[in-house]
């Protein structure tokens, strides 16, 4: 990928920050994604010092969808205060929504469109919209239309009880009927994971994040937020992390999809989440110019995506090898692994996957395997079982945590990959130095 870049094309990673993250229903439960993305957008610019006049794009997504502002990038960008001239679109790839932000950035950078952007996402869960039902909806556009008293009546006339009820969100894939959660315990199943595996992997990540947390070195890449309406309650840092976290207190938890035989709950599994991200990007060329030292660089990336009915959730074990290639490495020159925790069956199914033979020649037509993962290696600040996972802001939390760590270490490469609804998966090398 980066032979075709032209010199100084290389796109740089400046900044990343986030809020903390915030269990649904907690901290953030009176703000939308849009007040996130608007909150971190605005300090990310704060905090580095740019000129607003530099950024000439900004990238966002958003998965749980807005009725009231559906393109949230151009959305962010009236409300922050930036010109109003900055071009702006939004993205969605599920739980990949801010891995696409970013590869969008970069595409344009390579391609010479821009010097300088913005790329992130926000989720809040605690703030859905709840619609009606379809016979109720073409009630209400009957009775919009009606002239008289009439005909507002005869637009009800066929509801039955039951539409009136509202709809949410859709929780389950649409093609196969199955929920996340379903999946992963489908791939619990399949791949022999263990109850006594994914509790202790769960547990190793609380662990990793409440130490990362108590150390400081999230200090720098997480911003305060004061939440309304009082405003006089700070948050500060993510409030899902189990810093008491003991082995045996994740045993004494009950399945949560399949009650009688599965193994996947709510203690192994990542929770819902409110929260937002976001992250300064530039050519390497501009970057220079303004005399700024990158955190580093985006090396390569890909995207892969595989039939849902089957393991939905295991797109990093085909998405890592196409960036592997693209970057010309091989997992051994990997220093530090991000991999998202959708839930420790997921996780722990992708690390057999990458170290499997015969995966790698039935699902990837390749002579060896991808590697095997070493877990001293692996989200070693925690990841999304402990720290949250508020969709689309997920990938650039894992890029920014990432590199900062590797910054901190002296350099290296890392990779950052996550697993997405409809059996998505996306892949993406940095390199810091």
């Amino acid at each position: 990928m980066n032979e075709l870049l032209g010199e100084g094309r290389r796109t740089a990673i400046i900044a990343g920050l986030r809020t903390p993250f915030a269990r649904q229903g907690t901290a953030y439960r009176k703000m939308s994604a849009l007040e996130l993305g608007t909150a971190v957008v605005g300090e990310l610019m704060q905090r580095t010092g740019v000129a607003a006049r530099e950024i000439e794009r900004l990238v966002y997504g958003q998965v749980v969808p807005s009725l009231v502002g559906p393109n949230i990038a151009r959305e962010i960008v009236l409300d922050t205060g930036l010109p109003r001239s900055i071009d702006a679109y939004s993205v969605s790839r599920a739980c990949a929504t801010s891995y696409q932000a970013v590869a969008d950035i970069a595409q344009a950078i390579a391609a010479g469109e821009i010097d300088c952007a913005i790329a992130g996402g926000a989720d809040s869960v605690s703030d859905v919209p709840i619609t009606v039902s379809k016979r109720m909806s073409e009630a209400l556009v009957k009775l919009n239309r009606a002239r008289t008293l009439t005909d507002r009546v005869r637009a009800f006339k066929d509801l039955k009880p039951r539409d009136l009820l509202p709809v949410p969100p859709a929780l389950k894939e649409r093609s196969t009927g199955l929920t996340m959660g379903e999946s992963a315990e489908k791939m619990a199943k399949e791949n022999g994971i263990t109850r006594a595996d994914q509790d202790a992997f769960a547990h190793t990540s609380h662990t990793r994040a409440a130490k990362a947390w108590d150390d400081g070195r999230f200090a720098e890449e997480v911003m305060t937020v004061y939440p309304p309406p009082r405003y006089s309650d700070p948050i500060r840092e993510d409030n899902l992390v189990r810093k008491d976290s003991e082995l045996q207190a994740y045993a004494n938890l009950r399945p949560a999809f399949d009650r009688r035989y599965g193994t996947v709950t709510a203690g192994n599994s990542s929770p819902l989440t409110d929260g937002a991200s976001a992250m300064l990007l530039m050519s390497e060329r501009k970057a220079n110019a303004l005399g700024l030292e990158p955190l580093g660089f985006i090396q390569s990336y890909a995207f892969a995506a595989l039939d849902p009915a089957g393991q939905m959730l295991m797109g990093p074990a085909y998405a890592t090898p196409k960036a592997l290639e693209r970057a010309g490495m091989d997992l051994s020159d990997i220093d530090l692994i991000d991999l998202h925790e959708a839930f420790a069956a997921q996780v722990l199914s992708v690390m057999q996957a990458f170290g499997s033979a015969r995966f790698a020649k039935d699902e990837l037509g390749r002579g060896e395997p991808i590697g095997e993962i070493d877990p001293d290696k692996l989200n070693v600040m925690g990841g999304s079982i402990a720290l949250g996972h508020p969709f689309a802001a997920t990938g650039v939390r894992q890029l920014t945590q990432l590199t900062r760590e590797l910054k901190r270490r002296g350099g290296g490469v890392g990779l950052c990959t996550a697993c997405a609804a409809g059996g998505l998966g996306a892949a993406m090398i940095v390199e810091v130095d």
